[in-house]
């Protein structure tokens, strides 16, 4: 059974940075899309960013140049570096995995393909 669990939440003031890592045990990580998403209180879960299986990336226009997704495939580990953090990016914070070609491709960040979720890290920026 596939166990993703995410850590390196926290709370930081608005321009910090923090880096979530998402372990993965129980599959063959290579072969999962893998991605981080987000959900503020009030508000419906969103994509932040992905890989998919032949590596290319995919983010969320929120996020893009300030955060950074990449992979260690011999750790079984997948990292989000957040930098420039604002306010607005306060979260619960999920990594998921999907089965290979178990995604569109115009869909990767939507949530709904994804079928292994961890507990979620919680990420406050304050300003």
């Amino acid at each position: 059974q596939v166990q993703v669990v995410e850590s390196g939440g926290g709370s930081v003031q608005s321009g910090g940075s923090l880096r979530l890592s998402c372990a993965v045990s129980g599959g063959v990580y290579k072969r999962y899309i893998m991605g981080w998403f987000r959900q503020a209180p009030g508000k419906e879960r969103e994509g932040v960013a992905v890989i998919d299986t032949d590596t290319s990336k995919t983010y969320a226009d929120s996020v893009k140049g300030r955060f950074t997704v990449s992979q260690d495939n011999a750790k079984m580990t997948l990292y989000l570096q957040m930098n420039s953090l604002k306010p607005e990016d306060t979260a619960m914070y999920y990594c998921a995995a999907a089965d290979p070609h178990g995604v569109a491709p115009w869909s990767l960040l939507s949530s709904d393909d994804y079928k292994y979720w961890g507990q979620g890290t919680q990420v406050t920026v304050s300003s």
